[in-house]
């Protein structure tokens, strides 16, 4: 008697437990980003806020590395949708894309749309010339108006700006000088322009320009308008100017990865990432629009800027092949 009456006791108990693994266990989603660290906090709060009936994982992988996985691993990746990719990556895996038909691509600014609607844009980020007025009015110069006013000597080693090959912000000033001068024009533009560089030379991160500024390395930064906007915003003087030629860019996506657009819980998660917590993570930490009819409400931010002739930016093979030539 004693010992049924133990088995009934751990027979109810095992039930219980399995009861309780039942309860506890969700379903996961896995999400592969490039975003920066604060916009990976962000997207994890809104996400754990909406969605606790699911167990949703982020994993961040810088551009290259991200983009060096997917080639390699297809549709076979354990990611379900892909963050804040540099679209260019995107467009070369894009056989790996889900082709998302339930998107209203109409509500973003046309020129970032994709024309198979393999993604989703996410986020511009131009690039800018930043000055500290201050820095150049003790040395007794004038502030650029121009890239070539760059090459003159009395700015030399007062001009920071990342080095194409570990930077996007880089790159989206070396195309830009192609586009508007020719391939062999403007790396001969870049070779004059290293005699003027700053320090130990091309920075390897985009935000290391405008850090030159703010430690006094450097006078003059070719750097990422937002991170010049930031700092304007923590007390530093500095000074945003676009030349004539307007403002170089980079454009970022978000992605399903081909197949998971059939679970609707994946979908679920990418409608409301792209629906809502895009928008807050644009007005916050990326502000220059990518939905119709938004405003810039981030302050010092410029207003109205005008883009540069970017033809090209999403070919990669273009990009590798400028790459190797680039040799400082």
């Amino acid at each position: 008697m004693i010992k049924k009456k133990c088995a009934i006791i751990l027979g109810a108990a095992v039930l219980c437990l399995g009861l309780l693994a039942g309860c506890g266990s969700k379903k996961t989603i896995t999400i592969y980003s490039c975003a920066e660290e604060k916009c990976l906090e962000l997207m994890q709060q809104r996400l754990d806020e909406k969605f606790p009936e699911y167990n949703i994982q982020q994993t961040y992988i810088d551009t290259g590395s991200m983009a060096a996985k997917l080639a390699a691993e297809g549709k076979d990746t354990n990611a379900d949708i892909i963050l804040e990719l540099e679209s260019s990556y995107l467009q070369k895996c894009s056989d790996s894309l889900a082709t998302l038909e339930n998107i209203d691509f109409e509500q973003y600014t046309q020129d970032l749309v994709p024309e198979n609607h393999k993604f989703v844009p996410a986020m511009r980020m131009s690039g800018a010339i930043v000055i500290d007025p201050a820095a150049l009015q003790e040395k007794g110069l004038a502030k650029p108006t121009c890239y070539d006013d760059l090459l003159k000597p009395e700015y030399k080693g007062l001009i920071s700006m990342p080095n194409p090959k570990s930077s996007g912000t880089g790159y989206i000033f070396l195309l830009q000088m192609i586009n508007e001068r020719g391939e062999d024009e403007a790396f001969a533009y870049f070779d004059k322009l290293a005699e003027n560089i700053s320090g130990q030379g091309f920075t390897t991160s985009g935000s290391g320009p405008v850090k030159a500024l703010v430690t006094r390395e450097a006078a003059i930064a070719l750097g990422m308008t937002f991170h010049a906007a930031e700092q304007i915003n923590d007390g530093n003087e500095f000074e945003i100017l676009f030349f004539d030629s307007g403002a170089p860019y980079t454009t970022y996506g978000n992605a399903v990865i081909e197949g998971r657009q059939e679970d609707e819980d994946v979908m679920k998660v990418f409608d409301y990432i792209c629906a809502e917590v895009s928008r807050e993570e644009n007005k916050i930490y990326a502000p220059e629009p990518i939905f119709l009819g938004t405003e810039i409400t981030m302050e010092n931010f410029p207003q109205d800027i005008t883009y540069a002739d970017m033809k090209g930016i999403e070919d990669v093979e273009l990009k590798e092949r400028l790459l190797d030539k680039w040799n400082h």
